[in-house]
């Protein structure tokens, strides 16, 4: 769900009509553009946003301008709004970036970073990039990646930074590398010459050199000093007398300034001035929405602000937003605060009101808080339909939360899973546990309702995804079950994820076609109220039961179209999707592609906090190292995993990471480490090859056997095929060639839909072998002799023996002859007078003999037999 933004923030200040020329600055700024930075820092109220506006009107540069206030430390919102603002001169600029940041768990600002760079370094000119009020960032990981911006900034880019206090930046290596201009207080200062422009020209004093120069003084160049003095100066018949006066601490002058000022106003301008100094920007109808005065417009009093100098600065041409001097704010909501009538809390539920009537929620959720109306502030974080932290806003949902005191998150427990909810959003799945405890025990003292109920639905349901974590499908399906039992029924946002919590259970417990049938369930809710990060998880999961399945053309498209809605740049959680299209292209044999695609999954991975990817992608990795032959390689990578694991406690992926370990002991011929890592992790696949090894095929089958016929009664088409692949090899050392080619074409039959190479070519020469001994047979020709080319075996001139390895029976033959006729199933069916699935097991049997996979080719291989 798109943001809704204030684009008033991206407007560039109009230059004031009447402003004072300042061509020495205006100078040393144009004299910058040949650094990588431009950094101007003073304390409020020296002319620093108008210096830069009447600058970049005249310096011949396309300007993009943000000014930034204390919501932007959300590195989501903040990242958003620096891209608008670059789209305003470069429409095509960071479009990926903005895709990603609409997802539900946006990746870290710093993993965006580069993308946005790159894209810059291809504009074909020279471009501004201006963040007014600098000083109002403090959140970490933005401070982090504005550092590594001016770092790596592309030449087409020079950044100016406004701001009252110097950044945390490399500013000193800048400077050394002469990459840095600076315009300081000492620099902005109004000289005397300016400071009598600026009384008499522009506030219509009419002051002596004397008197402007001892104000001058006074103020020490500060601009706001003097425009206050000035709007004071207005009603006083006695200049030199008032400037004599003026005097005291910086703060205390500011205090009386602004003291004079607003008494000099009228009482409604002054109850105006107060009310809407809580604001971060105003327009009319926002103004009349808090002051609620019927004799005066709100938009009729901001142009008498800006006519009246009274400190208020146009934010868009047509005068329609407007926003405070910050210092004038500051003391503006100082006096509101002193004011014993005022309502501060009643003025921000206005604006709250405001602010949701105009679908600015997140806004409205930030005002209500203000007010510390709880009632509100929750409501509005539950929005209409998905929670504000399951679409980006986490952080200040979570920093609203901290802020609150124990006994009122204790008399709210819905708070505590709210609370629970946006920790999980933004990453910390530590701390969620805690809070999910903390909501039970403030359960008892709820009233037992509706709402009562979902929330017990809610916990639970949080819990099954924490289990989801560490692949516990018990305490999935315990949690998922509770979840579904008590979730309101029109909680759908929860009801989905649990949906798709309750299908991850049943994908780790085999139950394919129940986890299928749960994810698809998911994708379908997405169509109806919009797609979440559980859609893109589904749609992942349906991918690799789809690989599972050996449909590696159908698992290729979902992988993609889970891609799609991961954004580009994609959501991390896309990290899955690519490794799914890295073991299939392995499987193809393009081993280049499943690097890509292995590279990109890592690079995602690392975006995740406690995840176990990275041991699934460091298993891929092996294999495609003992691929390329690099053993060495793929024993560090396995060391590595292990450790990952062990660090971890993802106790759940040692298995997986012990039979790899087998396949390189075997590499090697570790036989006994190999035989010790088997039993004592109970893997009788990994025995079984084992026992091949050692030369004993006959107790290898006695484990694989079972095994095959528990796989096809659960559906598992990848298990059954590597099973029977491995029953052939068994069934070809013990010199039983004839049924080893029979199992063989049985697996390559399974196996030519999807295409797998790898599958055949990692079994090594005994397989090359076995491939040599089913060409003579002349099983599915062309797929052999694109496996035995991947081996690097020359093509077999030998004739094909024209005959089968087991005789079909007469019956076998009848149905044979019907297969070569326009009959379908339930005709032929009933030709022989049998059921349909009788006459299906004939047909697979047919199949299996003749070694083919399909009718067409069963009828052509019966005409090459003189069967039919």
């Amino acid at each position: 769900m798109p943001t809704p933004m204030f684009v008033t923030k991206l407007f560039i200040p109009p230059p004031r009509p009447n402003a004072i020329p300042r061509s020495r600055l205006i100078a040393r700024l144009n004299e910058g553009l040949q650094h990588r930075l431009t950094l101007i820092s003073a304390p409020a109220g020296f002319g620093k946003t108008t210096l830069i506006s009447s600058w970049i009107a005249d310096c011949g540069r396309p300007a993009a301008w943000l000014s930034l206030d204390d919501a932007d430390n959300d590195p989501t919102r903040f990242l958003t709004y620096l891209v608008a603002a670059l789209q305003t001169i470069a429409p095509t600029i960071g479009l990926g970036v903005s895709a990603a940041l609409q997802s539900h768990q946006p990746p870290p600002i710093d993993t965006l970073l580069p993308n946005l760079l790159n894209e810059i370094a291809t504009l074909p000119h020279p471009v501004l990039l201006i963040l007014d009020d600098y000083h109002v960032l403090e959140a970490m990981p933005i401070v982090q990646a504005l550092t590594v911006l001016v770092e790596h900034m592309p030449p087409q880019l020079h950044l100016v930074l406004a701001t009252r206090e110097d950044p945390p930046l490399p500013l000193a290596r800048l400077r050394a590398r002469s990459q840095l201009t600076e315009l300081r207080v000492t620099d902005l200062r109004f000289t005397p010459a300016e400071a009598a422009g600026f009384l008499n020209q522009v506030m219509g004093l009419n002051l002596s050199v004397e008197d402007i120069a001892a104000l001058e003084t006074r103020t020490e160049g500060w601009i706001a000093g003097l425009q206050l003095a000035a709007l004071s100066m207005q009603g006083h018949q006695n200049a030199a007398s008032f400037i004599q006066s003026f005097t005291g601490s910086h703060h205390f002058v500011i205090d009386y300034l602004v003291e004079e000022v607003l008494h000099q106003q009228p009482e409604r301008i002054q109850n105006f001035l107060l009310c809407t100094s809580m604001l971060d920007r105003m327009c009319g109808p926002l103004c009349d929405a808090i002051v609620r005065d019927p004799a005066a417009s709100g938009q009729v009093t901001l142009a008498y602000l800006e006519r009246a100098n009274l400190f208020v600065i146009p934010l868009d041409s047509e005068r329609r937003w407007y926003r405070y001097h910050h210092l004038f704010a500051d003391l503006l909501r100082q006096r509101l605060q002193q004011n014993a009538s005022s309502n501060v809390a009643e003025l921000h539920i206005h604006a709250s009101a405001w602010y949701e009537d105009n679908g600015l929620e997140l806004e409205a959720f930030q005002h209500a808080a203000a007010a510390n109306d709880i009632a509100r502030a929750e409501r509005l974080i539950e929005g209409k339909g998905i929670p504000l932290q399951l679409r980006g806003a986490g952080a200040p949902v979570r920093n609203w939360l901290e802020s609150l005191p124990r006994p009122i998150l204790d008399a709210h427990p819905s708070l505590w899973v709210t609370y629970a909810s946006a920790l999980m959003m933004t990453g910390q799945h530590t701390a969620v546990e805690q809070k999910l405890q903390a909501a039970e025990a403030a359960l008892p003292n709820a009233k037992p309702d509706d709402r009562h109920q979902d929330l017990i639905g809610r916990i639970a349901s949080m819990r099954a995804t924490l289990a989801v974590i560490q692949n516990d499908a018990e305490t999935i399906l315990r949690q998922s079950r509770r979840a579904l039992e008590y979730l309101h029924p029109d909680n759908l946002p929860l009801r989905t994820a649990t949906t798709y919590t309750l299908g991850y259970a049943y994908q780790l417990q085999g139950n394919r076609a129940a986890a299928s049938r749960a994810f698809s369930d998911v994708i379908a809710a997405g169509m109806l109220f919009g797609d979440s990060i559980y859609t893109i998880a589904a749609t992942i999961n349906l991918g690799q039961l789809q690989e599972a399945g050996n449909q590696l053309l159908l698992a290729t498209k979902t992988y993609q179209r889970a891609l799609q809605l991961a954004g580009d740049p994609p959501d991390p959680i896309a990290c899955e999707a690519h490794l799914g299209l890295a073991r299939i292209y392995y499987q193809w044999n393009d081993l280049e592609r499943a690097q890509q695609h292995g590279d990109q999954c890592l690079q995602l991975t690392q975006q995740i906090e406690s995840v176990d990817t990275f041991a699934s992608y460091a298993l891929f990795l092996v294999r495609l190292r003992l691929a390329h032959n690099d053993l060495p390689a793929a024993i560090t990578m396995l060391d590595e995993a292990e450790a990952f694991v062990r660090q971890h406690r993802f106790v759940f992926r040692m298995p997986e990471i012990a039979a790899t370990q087998v396949l390189t002991l075997l590499r090697q011929g570790h036989l006994v480490a190999a035989a010790q890592l088997a039993a004592t992790h109970n893997l009788p696949i990994s025995q079984a090859r084992i026992y091949l090894a050692q030369g004993d095929p006959a107790r290898a089958l006695a484990l694989l056997e079972p095994l095959a016929r528990q796989a096809g009664m659960q559906g598992w088409a990848d298990e059954q095929l590597k099973l029977i692949v491995l029953q052939a090899l068994a069934q070809h050392t013990a010199g039983a060639t004839a049924r080893a080619v029979q199992l063989l074409a049985e697996a390559l039959a399974l196996a030519e839909p999807g295409g797998l190479i790898r599958l055949f070519i990692d079994e090594g020469p005994p397989m090359a072998a076995l491939l040599q001994e089913a060409a003579t047979y002349g099983i599915a020709p062309n797929y052999v002799r694109q496996l035995r080319a991947a081996f690097g075996q020359a093509e077999d001139r030998r004739p094909i023996r024209q005959h089968l390895i087991e005789p079909l029976s007469e019956r076998e033959l009848e149905v044979l002859r019907l297969l070569d006729t326009e009959l379908n199933g339930p005709e032929i069916a009933s030709r022989l007078m049998v059921s349909l699935n009788t006459m299906r097991t004939h047909t697979k049997n047919i199949f299996s003999k003749l070694g083919v996979s399909n009718r067409r080719a069963a009828v052509q291989r019966a005409k090459e037999l003189d069967l039919c």
